[in-house]
């Protein structure tokens, strides 16, 4: 699995609407000041958290962007969803449309455990996680394993 910058942007953007939640719609511009995101990469990102329904937006001076819902409720898989697609595919399309047959059989359950093991990660942390630095216990866990930090 890789995350592609389009995904790193928009958990970027989206955890920048959380963090000021309650001071009104943030504009693009901002967002890609802040995070460092080629503003016109972002509008195309936003629009696809927009049709999401993981950001609102609003037209005009006081307009811009705002999360569509409380950010303890839209998780990091939500945001790759919106802008990517399935979170693990393989040669493109989800592991469970996919057979193999002979010696590759076993590649199937494999595929399998590697998305829910996946899914497990990035549907258990929030943007609130993220914005208040409280990551859950199984990730700061896997995160301070030492070999986590290796390139094999």
């Amino acid at each position: 699995m890789r995350i592609s910058a389009r995904a790193d942007y928009a958990v970027r953007a989206v955890l920048e609407l959380a963090v000021r939640q309650g001071d009104g719609p943030v504009k693009a511009e901002r967002i890609a000041v802040e995070q460092g995101i080629p503003h016109k990469f972002l509008e195309g990102i936003l629009g696809d958290l927009r049709r999401a329904g993981v950001v609102t937006s609003r037209r005009g001076g006081g307009g811009g962007y705002a999360l569509a819902r409380e950010a303890s409720s839209i998780t990091v898989a939500d945001v790759i969803r919106a802008v990517d697609g399935p979170i693990v595919s393989v040669r493109g399309e989800r592991p469970t449309g996919l057979t193999y047959t002979g010696s590759a059989e076993p590649l199937l359950p494999l595929w399998i455990a590697l998305r829910a093991n996946v899914r497990r990660i990035l549907e258990g942390v929030t943007v609130a996680d993220i914005a208040t630095c409280a990551l859950p216990e199984e990730v700061r866990r896997l995160a301070a394993e030492p070999t986590a930090w290796e390139n094999p």
